[in-house]
């Protein structure tokens, strides 16, 4: 069969149908967002398949061990701050006796081009003691989401597969193998497999300390992380994982000799081919992306003898992207003096472009109408969300103050007005809302807290390209006053330039309430209302 090109994320949702997944999901987060979105555009009607968004990285874990329980092969997609939302569930999952297979894709962001933060999430399968897939490449992404899902089934436990942006986001000839059928639907037999009851939990996480040796011993395979031995007088040995390992290729016919070199596809370490690397060499330098996970790991696995270098001791920068340069001088090889390199780093600087709304954006309307709103106050706070409308803290609008992580803006808006602030505005998006909001709401609503809580309403996850919110508007709203919000407090407002007097008063009254509000600002997001009105006109 002749190959497909494919963007990493497509390769990995490829990998699951073909190695027969019949349920996938996830919650929207850029860099992993493209998985669940190419399912849901292949996927054939009849086959039985869904691939779903869910209200978070926790409930989409949730239901994927469900899945499993049934025999069911699953996926589950995320970013990597998603993770810390699905945390719980995938610790405790780890010593259940999984079923059907179910692999844990995640999209971590090094460089923080669109996250709060650039965490790796190899930690967080070492933390747990579960296996770890990390492809360098669209082919091995698309292998190693069937190999996890083998795996899965075989040692009975979740597989994580690591992602990276510039793999995900970059495009390759993946060549596919045959596909293969799901597992039928069959209840779980074991009394104990999915409960974890204290007594039942102390017995499998020994059994799962156990399996953890053959996981190691499975990471010892020639097949799973290869070992090409080098010249013997090579004054350093390398070990790479990820894209760390293509960049090396990149730099490698320069270095004028050939060190021997490790490449981690798959965690636990293989601490054995570790140590006869280490064997004929006084130095490793160790390239990986993310942090020095690796790194600081063969500080107890080797002797101390050999000198380990890598992002601790300054050889890699600790942070951000690697790219060929950048190993490049890890290598202590001179700079590239071809006459393309000079032109391109002669180039002028680009001018600086920062993020801004989008020009007929409805969170622009809202902003203006709520700092109008604010300006009678000497003082005020307006805590801010994950979504589009966190550039809502930059210029001209500089309306939200925090942004701490999915959902804080209503907590700690509680937080700040039982610590004497007055008045509070939470802002939130109407997605970010549904993934997280609703408990801090219900904390609000229990503490009859004096905040405002302004939902941007946009009927889309915008941030992310315009998935569905799993409920429309009319549905938050029953939400809001199911969860005890006085019904003459949950408004409405038209963020719109025409009714900006309007919505400042609206605003203005909503923040003199001693109690909780709710302001919905609803208006389409203007590019799904573009998308809309285009596909409308070729129809």
């Amino acid at each position: 069969m002749d190959g497909y090109v494919l963007l990493g994320n497509e390769a990995v949702a490829l990998g699951a149908l073909h190695a027969g997944v019949s349920l996938a999901y996830g919650y929207p987060g850029t860099p992993s967002t493209e998985i669940i979105e190419y399912m849901q555009q292949v996927i054939e009607p009849k086959s039985g398949v869904r691939a779903q968004w869910c209200s978070n990285e926790k409930t989409a874990y949730e239901a994927a061990v469900g899945a499993s329980a049934m025999n069911r092969r699953v996926l589950v997609t995320m970013k990597h701050v998603g993770l810390n939302v699905a945390a719980d569930p995938f610790m405790n999952s780890a010593i259940m006796n999984i079923k059907g297979g179910v692999v844990l894709a995640v999209a971590d962001d090094p460089g923080m081009h669109s996250s709060q933060n650039e965490q790796d999430s190899r930690f967080y399968a070492d933390f747990a003691k579960l296996p770890c897939f990390e492809p360098h490449n669209q082919q091995e992404a698309y292998e190693m989401t069937r190999a996890a899902f083998d795996l899965s089934e075989r040692f009975h436990v979740p597989v994580l597969l690591r992602l990276v942006t510039r793999l995900s986001h970059s495009r390759a000839i993946v060549r596919p193998n045959p596909s293969r059928d799901a597992n039928p639907m069959v209840k779980f037999t074991g009394k104990d497999d999915f409960i974890t009851l204290p007594a039942t939990s102390r017995k499998r996480y020994a059994e799962h300390l156990e399996l953890y040796k053959r996981l190691r011993a499975y990471a010892e395979s020639e097949t799973v992380n290869p070992l090409k031995p080098g010249d013997t007088d090579a004054p350093f040995s390398v070990i790479t994982s990820g894209l760390g390992h293509n960049y090396f290729e990149e730099n490698a016919e320069d270095l004028g000799f050939s060190p021997s070199v490790l490449h981690v596809n798959f965690y636990p370490l293989p601490e054995e081919k570790i140590r006869t690397l280490a064997a004929g060499s006084k130095r490793i330098l160790c390239i990986e992306e993310g942090y020095p996970f690796i790194e600081r790991l063969l500080r107890g696995i080797l002797p101390v003898s050999v000198t380990v270098s890598g992002k601790l001791d300054g050889s890699l920068p600790p942070s951000g992207e690697l790219n060929p340069d950048i190993v490049r001088t890890a290598l202590k090889l001179p700079e590239p003096s071809s006459k393309v390199e000079d032109g391109h780093r002669n180039l002028a600087p680009l001018p600086g472009r920062p993020p801004q709304l989008c020009k007929g954006c409805p969170h622009r309307d809202t902003f203006k109408a709520l700092n109008t709103a604010l300006e009678t106050y000497e003082n005020h706070l307006v805590t801010g969300d994950i979504g589009c409308y966190t550039l809502g803290y930059l210029p001209p609008f500089e309306a939200i103050e925090t942004g701490l992580c999915m959902g804080a803006s209503i907590t700690m808006a509680r937080g700040a007005a039982q610590a004497g602030m007055y008045p509070v505005v939470a802002v939130i998006g109407d997605s970010t809302f549904m993934h997280s909001g609703l408990t801090g709401l219900a904390d609000a609503v229990s503490s009859s807290v004096p905040i405002t809580i302004l939902i941007l309403d946009n009927s889309t996850t915008a941030m992310t390209g315009g998935q569905d919110t799993i409920f429309e508007s009319k549905g938050i709203r029953k939400v809001v006053l199911g969860l005890g919000v006085e019904p003459e407090h949950c408004v409405e407002m038209v963020p719109l330039p025409t009714k900006h007097e309007e919505n400042s008063d609206l605003l203005r009254r909503e923040i003199e309430y001693k109690g909780v509000s709710v302001v919905f600002a609803f208006r389409e997001c203007i590019q799904t209302a573009k998308r809309k009105h285009t596909k409308e006109a070729k129809a």
